[in-house]
This record gives structure tokens, sequence and C-alpha cells, in this order.
């Protein structure tokens, strides 16, 4: 069977103090409750784990993921990018944490060669209508697409379309309020901003569905990358589980959420795949106390392959950990714990998961109904 092989992860976050230890850092102010300068992430990256020889080189921070990613040779890699690429712009007004990249550091990015970027999510304005034109001029100076914002509504809408060898893959980016995006960063006709969601309602559940049979074609595979939820919490509420089966009874093949810092339960709903948050792959977090019992420094590389039908055909993940603000294989002892609370937080849902040679593996429980919760 000719399988059609996606790269999935969460929150890359090359700003603030990923920014500071790259080639080229940019500003470091910030304005926080509690910290006023982006090194002083990097400070606490190396109190918990080591120094830090900066500047490092751009795919520093992708670390062991890079060969990860060679080896599994994927068709197509998404990832939600966290962060506005500005030199510029004024801070957003009534936000507590804001993200930024310097544009000379975007060959970060271009490290992990992303097929699509999602950007429909609550830190892509942070620096304002400005900070996002930088933002979509660095990464089409970079040869980078992306989905989910744009210089108006019909651009924030657009998909992005990646010819494989065995047909297409279209992905549409949207980011839900719930998030934390303010309403009025919403692209408009005549705005700038995201592909936003007030609700995760029927109503708006059939709108995206209806866009995305009018975008796409009969055997195209598509994929949401969508921002929703809450953070630091395993529950999924029943508004983004009613939401998740319309879309994929709607024609979704993959409901790639994310928001959350830690991976959340896994499904697999009519044999399409639901990820509920992918939790956080790149960022500064190493060093910040609080959250200790999620385990935030440990990241998940998913690695899905699907049939030309869409159906899930095999799902495996690959445990890395943050060190030194760069991804690693994760230890045995760090697989079996990611593997037992993905395991536990997924059994509602029907998903079974289990560990092999340090990967793990999700599959639907032969006993589960297809609508299992």
């Amino acid at each position: 069977m000719d399988l059609i092989r996606l790269f999935l992860c969460g929150d890359v976050m090359p700003g603030r103090g990923v920014d500071q230890i790259l080639p080229h850092p940019g500003n470091p102010v910030l304005h926080e409750h509690y910290l006023r300068d982006a090194r002083s992430y990097v400070a606490a990256a190396e109190a918990r784990n080591g120094p830090i020889s900066s500047p490092v080189g751009f795919g520093w921070p992708w670390g062991g993921a890079l060969r990860a990613l060679d080896s599994a040779a994927p068709d197509v890699r998404v990832i939600n990018l966290e962060s506005s690429i500005t030199g510029g712009g004024e801070f957003a007004p009534d936000k507590g944490v804001h993200y930024r990249m310097n544009p000379a550091n975007v060959d970060c990015l271009r490290a992990a060669r992303p097929d699509v970027c999602s950007l429909a999510n609550n830190h892509v304005l942070d620096f304002g209508r400005r900070g996002l034109a930088d933002t979509l001029d660095a990464l089409s100076g970079a040869g980078l697409r992306w989905v989910g914002a744009g210089h108006d509504a019909d651009e924030a809408h657009r998909p992005a379309v990646v010819g494989t060898p065995h047909g297409r893959v279209v992905v549409f980016g949207y980011g839900a309020e719930c998030s934390g995006i303010p309403a009025s960063w919403a692209a408009t006709a005549n705005r700038s901003g995201v592909n936003f969601l007030p609700d995760l309602s029927d109503r708006w559940a059939a709108e995206i569905t209806g866009e995305i049979r009018e975008r796409t074609r009969p055997g195209d595979i598509v994929v949401v990358s969508l921002h929703w939820g809450t953070n630091w919490q395993y529950h999924v509420g029943a508004d983004q589980v009613r939401f998740a089966h319309r879309l994929i009874d709607g024609g979704v093949h993959v409901v790639h959420g994310h928001s959350s810092h830690h991976p959340r339960p896994i499904e697999i709903y009519r044999n399409r795949l639901v990820l509920y948050g992918c939790g956080d792959f790149i960022d500064d977090y190493e060093g910040i106390p609080g959250y200790e019992q999620y385990r935030d420094d440990l990241r998940l590389l998913f690695l899905a392959s699907l049939a030309p039908s869409g159906d899930l055909v095999d799902l495996r993940m690959l445990p890395m950990q943050a060190k030194r603000m760069r991804l690693h294989p994760a230890s045995a002892a760090d697989a079996e714990w990611l593997c037992a609370t993905l395991a536990r937080i997924s059994a509602g849902f029907g998903t079974f998961v289990a560990l092999s040679n340090r990967t793990l593996h999700a599959s639907r429980r032969p006993s589960a109904s297809p609508a299992q919760r």
C-alpha cells in the first residue's frame, strides 16, 4: 500500500530566549511582570542543565529531531510556528508574554525543512500587524509556506497544498478564541490577521468543512491545524471532542491540535487521527518552575502514516527531551513515563499506547467503538 507519511509537532517558539542564543540575537527587551530581558530565560536554562556556548548554529534548537526526521523521511512536515519574526513593531497591549525572533535567524526554521507553518495562534501578532507583516515577509523570503494568517482574510483562509508521490496533502490553519487569541486579531477583507474561530460550535465546524469542500478535490488528504484549548491540564472539553468529530464527519482526515504545553489525549475517530494537543516542541521554558508534574521538558515528534483514503495506518511518536535549549532523545525511563501518561489520558478515547524500542505507538483498542470517548 502506498502510504502518505506526515510529521506533526506542537508549538515551535524560536523567540525570546531561543532567539538570544542564535547567531543574530534580536532586542532582548521584554514587557513581562517579572522579567525584562529575554536573556534571563537563557540563564535559567543554564542554571538547570549547564552552560550554552552561544551563539549556536541554526539547527541547535532542533538537535536530535533533525536526525530523526531525516531517518523517518516524512512526505510532509507541519509545525505550529508560535512566534512573530520581526525586529520592529509594538508590544501588543494587554498581553503578559510576547515572542519575537530576529528575521536574520529565520534559518533556524529552515533547518527543519517544514512544508507548512501554521500561524493561527496567540503569539503571531505579539508585535502588532507590522510584526505580522514582517513575519510573512521573512517566511516568504526563506521559501517557507504558511497557513492560518495573512495580509487579509482571503490569504488567512488559504490552505497550503503539498504534493507527494502518493497524492496531495492540503493543510488549513485555524485559531480559536479559547486558546487566548484576541478577537481583534481576526483577519478581515481589509485588515491582516489570523484565521479566527470565535467558538467551537457546530456552526463553525460546518463553515470549515464547507470551505474545505470548496478548496479541495477528491483524493486530497486534508489536515486541519488547530490552535485551541487551555494549558496545563489533560482534560479535553466536550466542545473540543464534538468539534473534532464534526470536522472528521465533514471530510477532514487529521486534526492537528496544539496550544497545550504538554501532550494531551490521542483519539482515532472513524479511523482518522485526532491529536488534541501536541505539546510544545521548541521553546525557552526549560528553567521555568511550577508545572513539573506535567514534565513539559519532554516533547513528542509525531509521525503518522495514512492510507490513500486518509485512514490512519500507523502513528509513531518519538520522545525527546529539552536540555540546554536543544532536543535530545529521551531516556528509557522518560519514554516509559510518557507512554504511561499518554496511555492513561487516552484510554477514555479508546486509544491504546504502547512502547517499543523507545518509540511510542498508538492504535485503537479492538473493542472500542469509533465514537467512544
